[in-house]
This record gives C-alpha cells, sequence and structure tokens, in this order.
C-alpha cells in the first residue's frame, strides 16, 4: 500500500543507492530528461541510455510495477501533476491582489526559515565548517534551480579560502571529468532539493568512492542526497508557485560564510585587503564609483596623462 502511494521519481529516489550500473543510467536520464522520457518506449529508452531493451523492462519491474506500460503511464502521472503546477498556482492566487500575493509569499518564506531553524542539526553544522576549513580542495555541485545556490558560495569562498572548483556542467561525463582529483584530502558540497538531481547525485557518490567529506544541503532527512553524506544540512524548500521557494537555503549559505569567516578571521581580512587593492589599482569599480552630479563622469578623462601627451 505505502509503495502504491509513492510517486515514480521518490520511488527511484529510494532505490539508487541498490541499483545496477545500468539501471542507475536510466534513472538519471528520465530524472534530469523527463520530457522526452515520457513518449519513449522501452528499446528506445534503452537505446539513448546505452542499455538493452530487456533492461529497461527490469528496472521498471525492480521498481515495483507489472511492467513498462503501467511504469510509462505512472511517469506520465507524474509529468502531468508538474505541468500542473500554473493551474494550481492561479487557483491559489487568481483572485489576490499584487500586495495580498507579495504577503503571502513572503510569510511562506518567514515560515521556511522558521522551520530550518527548528530543524537544522548544529552539530552537522559545525561538522561541516571544519571540513570545508580543512579540505585541500572543495567541490561545489548544483544545477537547474540549484546553480545560484552554488555560484553565491563558490563567490564568498573564494574570498575566505583558495582551491575551490565550482562544477558547472550538463553533462555527468563532465562532472566526473572536473571531479577527477578528487581524494580523501578534498571536500564535496552538493546542492539539491525536490525535483532532486540525479546528476548531483551521481557526482557525490563519485566523491564518496575516493573517500572524500561528503557535504549535502538538502530539504529532509528523507532525501537521497543524503545517502552518500556524512554531514547533512536540512533547509526546507517547498514550491511557492512553479518556482522553487530557495529563501532557506540560501540563509543556511549565509551562516555557513559568516561561520567560517569567524573562524579565521585574519586570513580573510588580508584577502579583502589584496582584493581592495586589486580592485583600486585596476579600477575595477570605476563606474560604481562615479559622482554624476557634483563632477563629470571619470569615464571621459583619460586613464593616464603624460606631459606633453595624452593616452
Amino acid at each position: 500500500m505505502e509503495q502504491q502511494k509513492q510517486d515514480i521519481i521518490t520511488r527511484m529516489n529510494d532505490r539508487y543507492m541498490r541499483m545496477s550500473k545500468g539501471h542507475k543510467a536510466i534513472a538519471t536520464y528520465i530524472s534530469d530528461h523527463y520530457e522526452e522520457a515520457v513518449f519513449m518506449t522501452a528499446a528506445k529508452l534503452g537505446e539513448t541510455v546505452g542499455v538493452s531493451e530487456s533492461t529497461v523492462v527490469r528496472f521498471a519491474a525492480g521498481l515495483g510495477y507489472e511492467g513498462y506500460p503501467e511504469f510509462q503511464k505512472a511517469l506520465e502521472e507524474w509529468v502531468r501533476s508538474k505541468f500542473n503546477s500554473v493551474q494550481k498556482m492561479g487557483a491559489k492566487y487568481g483572485k489576490s491582489t499584487q500586495a495580498e500575493i507579495l504577503h503571502s509569499v513572503l510569510r511562506a518564506d518567514m515560515e521556511k526559515i522558521q522551520d530550518t531553524i527548528v530543524n537544522l542539526d548544529a552539530a552537522a553544522f559545525e561538522a561541516a565548517v571544519d571540513a570545508i576549513l580543512d579540505a585541500g580542495t572543495i567541490y561545489l555541485v548544483g544545477v537547474r534551480s540549484c546553480e545560484p545556490l552554488a555560484d553565491f558560495l563558490y563567490f564568498y569562498l573564494n574570498m575566505i579560502r583558495g582551491n575551490i572548483v565550482l562544477v558547472k556542467t550538463t553533462s555527468v561525463t563532465e562532472m566526473f571529468e572536473q571531479m577527477i582529483r578528487i581524494g580523501e584530502q578534498d571536500a564535496v558540497i552538493g546542492i539539491s532539493f525536490p525535483r532532486y538531481s540525479m546528476r548531483t547525485l551521481k557526482a557525490m557518490e563519485f566523491a564518496n568512492d575516493r573517500n572524500a567529506k561528503v557535504i549535502t544541503i538538502t530539504d529532509s532527512i528523507h532525501s537521497p542526497m543524503n545517502l552518500y553524506s556524512s554531514c547533512n544540512l536540512l533547509a526546507r524548500s517547498d514550491m511557492v508557485s512553479i518556482v522553487d521557494s530557495l529563501v532557506a537555503p540560501l540563509s543556511v549559505i549565509n551562516a555557513l560564510v559568516v561561520a567560517l569567516c569567524m573562524r579565521q578571521p585574519e586570513t580573510v581580512k588580508e584577502n579583502l585587503e589584496t582584493l581592495e587593492n586589486v580592485w583600486n589599482n585596476y579600477q575595477v569599480y570605476l563606474n560604481d564609483e562615479i559622482n554624476f552630479i557634483e563632477e563629470e563622469p571619470m569615464l571621459h578623462y583619460p586613464l593616464m596623462k603624460k606631459e606633453g601627451m595624452d593616452l
């Protein structure tokens, strides 16, 4: 009965760690390309993934479906539910004023932050800070809607310490190429929320196999991202409408950055002073610092002048 209540993606996530190599490849493809997979026959799906048709049929059976047709129907229902999100949003907010929508969304985000405060494990947070400081190289993985979170964390970690690798790719193969040197002295931070990314999960599995420290930022103890991680930072994230609310995860990342700065303030201060000197020397923020009211725009002035000639 419990299995019948699970949607197809949840079934794949729950069984992923125990799957064979071929079945993992199928699960990864369906998770990342469900829009195309929903229209594929078993033979076509197998050809696309690089496995046999019989392997696809066994994959469906392994998830508890009587055959591939039942599996495909379940996938169709799941995709349809995702595409109905716009209709659900209209039913919820259709008669609301713009101000009411603003207040409703902000209140929902406040609730998510409060829930994160209650449920985040302080010991896991401290362990994550230690792992980030001790690691030789840190790899950051976040795809789809989580990519901005990974970008944000990369920007500030790069100011705090060196050897940060932001894994940016649309291919699992390319991910492995960028992480090929990861080892037990390194750490990976994987960020993923529903719909969980199989690419991120595979990257974390790879890091775990290499005995690297694995840290995850995800939404619950039931997330498949926890399969390979030793530090689970849980931040609530729900769909407000057709988009994911990532306010609570961003707050957790902010807390990580602040905690890291407090652990080695002298290093951070030195790095920031170096950056400030570089910005000033190369006039990185020239345009931002122009006062257009009191003085003529500096862009009209040559950057250097020598006696008798303008450069």
